[in-house]
């Protein structure tokens, strides 16, 4: 009996092990890109018409009147020197145009763009954008975007008065912009790709060679260095490309990442991974308060006399209170948890909680590497 007890214990424990292991596996997809797999920025200029009265002020923005006038003229219409100076144009508004191509991309694939002005525009709800070409970092044209805008806004102005919700100047078309272009991939060149870790991390890199290695059955892949990791694939491409989908679903436990504490020294935030760990110390933190109180104070002259005139002049206290604080002494942390429970005993402010970590930092009390954004 007391055999069987112990070898449901034992069962259970591995078990329980084993899925504590598994949990904080993750895919190989997470953790690395193949190279050469990217977007690419696209980019463009362009014009928004059609809009109720709300476009750009032609002398504030005489790049629109010229691209008007260039339009005009690729259509066949050829204005006069002197009525370009004269075009008010209230309907219209230059923009820039966004999208983002997606790797493998090919001609006749629809993208998402986005809208924004660049000039004086005040709404762009109702525009149409005319068709703009967008080019990639080499000045190559990819795509071509055109269509009606959806502005995820609303305004209305009346008698000076002026309401609004969210943006009015940017606006998105959904697969407005056509592919005409597909950017050149090298993927497999030589049955060879290149996996690229999003942290660089020998510890991880060995792990995810083995993890390769072991699954495959083979000696296929091999580190370059702390985040490149060279695998060879199979030589066809429809058995190249089954090949990636299996590497990409093979699960690693990758290596702790350094302890690293980030502070926003604009809004007091702190974030700290499991990595941290804080050794014995003693911290005391008094808080200071200063206080101004400013009031006017009158002075008129006294009833029925001869002269004088009513002053009034602003007096001002100042206090300054200064409240020692207690020296609290934080006991070592080898977890997440501890950390956050021995600093929570301080009492202090998110803000006070910067300096603290300062000159724990300082101290060589936190274990930690800072970095404030």
């Amino acid at each position: 009996m007391m055999n069987k007890l112990l070898k449901f214990i034992f069962n259970f424990g591995l078990v329980a092990w084993l899925s504590v292991g598994c949990a904080q596996a993750e895919r190989l997809k997470d953790l690395a890109s193949i190279q050469g797999v990217r977007e690419n920025q696209l980019i463009g200029y362009g014009l928004v018409v059609g809009l109720d009265g709300t476009g750009d002020q032609t002398v504030l923005t005489p790049f629109t009147v010229q691209s008007v006038t260039n339009m005009l003229l690729n259509n066949g219409v050829n204005m006069p020197a002197s009525s370009i100076a004269l075009m008010m144009l209230k309907n219209v508004a230059a923009v820039m145009v966004t999208a983002t191509l997606p790797p493998f991309a090919q001609p006749g694939q629809l993208l998402d763009v986005t809208v924004s002005s660049m000039g004086t525009a005040k709404s762009l709800v109702g525009g149409t954008l005319l068709m703009a070409p967008l080019k990639g970092a080499d000045g190559q044209v990819y795509a071509m975007a055109q269509g009606n805008l959806v502005v995820g806004g609303v305004g209305a102005t009346a008698n000076g008065s002026k309401a609004q919700i969210n943006h009015l100047s940017v606006g998105r078309i959904s697969s407005g912009a056509t592919v005409e272009r597909a950017v050149a991939n090298s993927l497999g060149q030589d049955n060879i790709i290149r996996l690229e870790l999003n942290d660089t991390d020998f510890a991880t890199a060995s792990r995810v060679v083995d993890a390769i290695n072991q699954h495959f059955g083979t000696t296929i892949a091999a580190a370059l260095d702390g985040r490149e990791v060279q695998v060879h694939t199979p030589l066809g491409s429809n058995d190249r490309v089954a090949f990636l989908g299996a590497l990409e679903d093979i699960e690693v436990n990758p290596a702790l990442s350094a302890a690293k504490v980030i502070m926003n020294a604009r809004t007091g935030s702190v974030v700290m991974n499991q990595s941290v760990t804080l050794q014995p110390c003693a911290v005391s933190h008094g808080n200071l308060t200063l206080t101004i109180n400013t009031e006017p104070s009158v002075s008129q002259p006294a009833p029925f006399s001869p002269g004088g005139q009513t002053t009034v002049t602003q007096e001002s206290q100042i206090n300054i209170q200064s409240q020692p604080g207690a020296v609290a002494l934080l006991k070592g942390g080898a977890s997440l948890s501890e950390v956050v429970k021995a600093l929570n005993s301080i009492g202090a402010t998110p803000q006070d909680l910067l300096a603290i970590l300062q000159a724990m930092k300082s101290s060589g009390a936190l274990r930690a590497d800072l970095e404030i954004i």
